[in-house]
């Protein structure tokens, strides 16, 4: 075994010995005996192992665009099993080829951490404060290096399958983005990927024809005004009453001028302005996200905001600055290669793990990809079945280990059955 990292497991866990000397969990295979022969024995020998590459990761977090040492530990891997990867020109994120032939579809994952300081205790905790994993994005690459590998022991497979392991997906516009750029994507037919689910119980697999994620935009909007004493309002511009004007009049406003069957949501998260009680501020600023879970609606949305804008503002004197970031188009599972994915998970674990899933507001750069290629974006379920279920970003997040060869099985037939 190469086992680079791991913590020991919890009291009382199974565990094996690896020949550094390093404990760590044994899980079940939930898709045990299903085949191919070589994944079944491929997983046999390297379980232990994938769930040590998790823990490794987990406990050695990285922010997006600064995954050096996640990158280099993803390509000592796949070296290690004869791959060839690529590093991205920025130094983070690599691609990598497994087999041969014209016929290419490709499989992602994400490697990126997140600002926040992790809570709960666990034995693998993350030792960076300040930055976690608290997305998945560390099960989404081990599921991926556990894929490429096992796609490397098979004798033949029918085609290529390319390894993407993407920087970056936290941030707006997203790493896919680099990734397309470096021509990451060039020769692909057909693009998967996962993503963790703790809503849904380890062993099932979510999937969706059509949209699965929203476009995610960020506003921020700077208003200015000569300021004063609020003694004497009517001698100034209220700063202060026009933000509360824009906070409740635009949220109201836009949901009168768009489809509400676009699923399009405004919430404000950060608002500032001012000091002293008895002061107008001259300045303050108004920070939220904007989603939609319709493409045409997402083209339309900045210049519709301006407008609204403008007019909420017209009667205040208040003065403004309206820097709309757009970020993320939504997913858009394309149909065919959903029921191809719906087959390579019924393959690898059996039709009940087959589950729906409904459209989130959340944003994810996969969407980037689906504007070059078709492809399609499931969830995956890592909630033990009994525990609390603990959200995605949320200090306390963690998942059920044997997730992660559910993803390695979900993976590798995903691409068997697009390959086909």
């Amino acid at each position: 075994m190469t086992v680079l990292d791991a913590r020991l497991p919890e009291e009382g866990a199974d565990v094996l010995l690896t020949d550094h000397g390093v404990s760590i969990a044994l899980v079940d295979d939930l898709g045990e005996g299903r085949g191919p022969s070589w994944l079944d024995d491929w997983l046999a020998s390297n379980a232990p192992e994938v769930v040590a590459w998790r823990r490794h990761i987990h406990a050695h977090p990285e922010l997006s665009r600064k995954e050096y040492a996640t990158t280099e530990l993803i390509a000592q891997v796949l070296r290690s099993a004869g791959l060839k990867p690529r590093i991205m020109p920025g130094g983070t994120g690599l691609v990598c080829d497994v087999g041969s032939g014209p016929r290419c579809v490709a499989l992602r994952a994400d490697i990126d951490a997140l600002p926040i300081t992790e809570a709960g205790g666990s034995p693998y905790a993350s030792t960076v404060d300040g930055v976690m994993h608290a997305c998945g994005h560390d099960a989404h690459t081990t599921v991926l290096l556990g894929a490429a590998l096992a796609l490397a022991s098979a004798t033949e497979l029918p085609g290529r399958v390319r390894l993407v392991f993407q920087p970056a997906e936290e941030v707006m516009p997203g790493g896919a983005l680099d990734v397309l750029a470096a021509g990451g994507l060039d020769g692909v037919e057909r693009i998967f990927g996962l993503h963790c689910d703790p809503r849904l119980e380890v062993g099932r697999v979510g999937t969706r024809i059509g949209p699965i994620t929203s476009a995610s935009d960020m506003l921020e909007l700077r208003l200015t005004s000569p300021g004063g004493h609020t003694s004497r309002p009517h001698l100034t511009a209220d700063l202060v009453h026009a933000l509360g004007t824009v906070i409740t009049g635009l949220p109201g406003l836009l949901s009168r001028r768009v489809d509400p069957r676009s699923g399009t949501v405004l919430v404000w998260g950060a608002v500032h302005a001012g000091e002293a009680p008895n002061a107008v501020p001259q300045d303050g600023v108004l920070r939220g996200t904007l989603r939609t879970g319709d493409r045409d609606t997402w083209a339309e949305l900045e210049p519709l905001i301006k407008e609204l804008v403008g007019a909420l503002l017209a009667p205040t004197g208040v003065g403004f600055d309206l820097h709309h970031r757009r970020g993320v188009p939504p997913v858009v599972n394309d149909r065919e290669s959903t029921m191809l994915l719906r087959a390579g998970i019924e393959a690898a674990l059996g039709e009940d793990a087959l589950a729906g899933t409904v459209q989130s507001s959340g944003g994810e750069d996969f969407g980037w990809y689906l504007e070059h290629v078709p492809g399609s974006f499931a969830r995956l379920g890592v909630w033990d079945g009994v525990g609390k279920q603990r959200d995605l970003h949320q200090p306390e997040f963690d998942l059920d280990e044997r997730a992660l060869i559910v993803g390695v099985r979900v993976m590798v037939h995903a691409a068997l059955a697009a390959l086909a």
